[in-house]
């Protein structure tokens, strides 16, 4: 039997990826290009959704040609992250998308960007039932799943924690190549000029 194939997109901040995974979990491909302002800038919507415009046509053959798809007829359905996220970056893929289903003739699958972390820990985890303390740029939930759905349980009601770091990397300058978080953590291994509290 015949392994479901996807082509997902995922555009929801300031890095674009397009990505091929069977239904099993096994990613196929995975490329991404992330788009880098100078550093102490954040990305602006419109500017982050340009740069999606530019990169996510060479993505897509990227990651067929990647993945060793030579036909159309190999992939089964167009994935793209529905929300949540920025606006302008979701429109690039939502659309591009809503194209290649038209031209290819294949069904569309919305995703919701937490529910896919989650579920994609769940896979790598292989936790059944998981209560998920889950942070990103721009959520801090406590998400379980009930009555047939996830459900949040409690969240940050003033500032997630990922968007917490990417300001705090803004006001210290810092570039957001590869990361603000990851910046972060680089200064506090190679300076010592911490306060004693």
């Amino acid at each position: 039997m015949k392994q479901m194939i996807a082509l997902g997109f995922e555009g929801s901040a300031n890095k674009i990826g397009v990505g091929v995974v069977t239904l099993d979990g096994t990613i196929l491909s995975n490329p991404r290009h992330t788009y880098i302002t100078p550093p102490g800038h954040g990305f602006l919507p419109r500017e982050t959704a340009q740069h999606h415009l530019q990169h996510i046509l060479p993505l897509v053959k990227s990651a067929l040609k990647d993945a060793e798809i030579t036909s159309i007829d190999s992939i089964d359905c167009l994935c793209y992250t529905k929300g949540p996220g920025m606006g302008a970056p979701l429109q690039v893929s939502a659309i591009v998308v809503r194209i290649l289903s038209q031209l290819w003739k294949k069904p569309i699958v919305a995703v919701n960007h937490c529910v896919a972390h989650i579920e994609m820990g769940r896979i790598v985890t292989g936790a059944d039932d998981p209560v998920v303390l889950y942070v990103s740029g721009g959520n801090t939930q406590v998400i379980a799943y009930s009555e047939g759905r996830y459900r949040i349980f409690g969240e940050t009601i003033d500032i997630a924690v990922g968007n917490c770091l990417d300001r705090f990397a803004r006001v210290l300058t810092l570039s957001n190549d590869p990361s603000p978080g990851y910046n972060i953590e680089q200064i506090r291994n190679y300076r010592v000029c911490a306060l004693q509290l």
